[in-house]
């Protein structure tokens, strides 16, 4: 099952709450996957344009409890009036009057995700959308989705406009606001593995480099000072750099540190670097 499927049936089952909000969740799914009208024989009908199961008994379950509408029931002409004062025009977005109250927007967005929304696998990227078949629709989601400080962007695809967000602590801010609480910490438990795996890889890398570097130097020092000694004379050298070279050709693997430990009297990693320089200067010189 792909992560968002399972996002969609853990928000297809938060049946509870306040009929406002249930109202504003029914709002959301006409809104983006409704239809109501009248069929070839005159009846009045109310359904939805969805191809999931789960998403579509949600849509039903509401009709049932705002409305007490049943399927394969008759409806009258009051309550396609009163279903019409607060739906509308499905072409035009949803009716402001029913957004009102925070909690009411949280139950839009939750049934605006039912019907047009999708999220990528978190293993693979942060991306979570919702398509819209107007722009005038998106303007409306991506407003409400910003009302809870949450970024969100509008792009045109083909003939949709997609509302859209790409920061996953943004996904995880709006998961929350939705109610996908179980989706939002397996996100979440995700997000903190890559980013331990990100950091330990950087930190290895740094290392890998470091390491890389100190070889590099050690390899171009000993260079030096077997050149000294073939070309000059180790004798020739002044006592320090002459100390500094026999114990750099006696440790060719320890760091600045502990080659100072080795001198007499011990030199500090500063002055180990002046001398192995000092050395390596004066082989560029001879070597010139």
């Amino acid at each position: 099952m792909s992560f968002s499927r399972e996002v969609k049936e853990e928000l297809a089952g938060h049946i509870g709450g306040p009929s406002h909000c249930q109202m504003a969740e029914l709002a959301a799914m006409m809104s983006f996957s409704g239809q109501y009208g009248r069929d070839s024989g005159g009846l009045y009908t109310i359904g939805f344009q969805l191809e999931n199961e789960v998403v579509l008994r949600k849509g039903f379950t509401l009709l049932e409890k705002t409305y007490n509408i049943e399927k394969n029931v008759r409806l009258t002409e009051e309550q396609m009036q009163d279903f019409y004062r607060n739906f509308g025009s499905l072409q035009e977005p949803a009716n402001p009057r029913l957004l009102q109250k925070s909690c009411c927007r949280r139950a839009f967005l939750r049934g605006a995700f039912l019907c047009t929304g999708s999220i990528s696998d978190p293993e693979k990227g942060y991306h979570l959308e919702f398509v819209c078949s107007r722009e005038s629709k998106a303007r409306q989601l991506r407003q409400v989705i910003q009302q809870f400080d949450i970024e969100a962007k509008i792009v045109l695809r083909k003939k949709y406009h997609v509302v859209y967000i790409k920061e996953g602590a943004g996904i995880v801010d709006l998961l929350n606001v939705m109610g996908a609480h179980v989706a939002l910490m397996k996100l979440e438990n995700l997000r903190i593995l890559k980013e331990m795996r990100n950091s330990i890889n950087r930190r290895v890398n740094c290392e890998t480099a470091n390491i890389t570097k100190t070889v590099n130097a050690a390899s171009r020092q000993i260079e030096d000072i077997l050149f000294l000694r073939e070309h000059y004379g180790l004798q020739k050298l002044p006592p320090a750099l002459r100390d500094m070279a026999e114990v750099r050709l006696e440790y060719p693997d320890a760091p600045l540190k502990e080659l100072g430990e080795h001198l007499e009297p011990p030199v500090g990693k500063s002055g180990v670097n002046h001398r192995l320089c000092k050395l390596s200067e004066l082989a560029e010189k001879l070597k010139k």
